[in-house]
């Protein structure tokens, strides 16, 4: 369920909000649904990975891959396709400590209110 709902909302997010609308989203959706902390860091990370590796490959593939060889070549690697998991790698990361943060955020509240009560 975690999956389904950050690839969606970050698929349509990210088309109008920064790159960075995926930190908030993967917070406030593992905040408010993640059951476990295994499932609050790794879907988060496998939802962005592969929405931005097909994101990546899908505006590469029609330019010949021009920007990711570039991109590439500015950061020492001959190669596109390593760019591509790199830039995975990165964002599914941030998506991955983000909702592994919130999920903690909501047990932390949740406990203090039980010592509160």
């Amino acid at each position: 369920m975690v999956f389904i709902v950050i690839i969606i909302l970050s698929f349509l997010l990210q088309l109008i909000l920064p790159w960075w609308v995926i930190l908030v989203l993967s917070f406030a959706v593992c905040g408010m649904i993640g059951k476990t902390v295994k499932i609050s860091f790794w879907q988060p990370f496998l939802a962005i990975f592969v929405l931005w590796t097909a994101m990546a490959l899908y505006k590469s593939v029609p330019n010949n891959h021009v920007l990711a060889t570039r991109v590439a070549e500015m950061i020492g690697v001959k190669l596109w396709f390593i760019i591509l998991p790199l830039t995975a790698l990165i964002g599914g990361l941030v998506a991955g400590i983000s909702g592994y943060c919130g999920f903690c955020f909501r047990k932390a509240i949740l406990n203090d209110k039980a010592k509160n009560n």
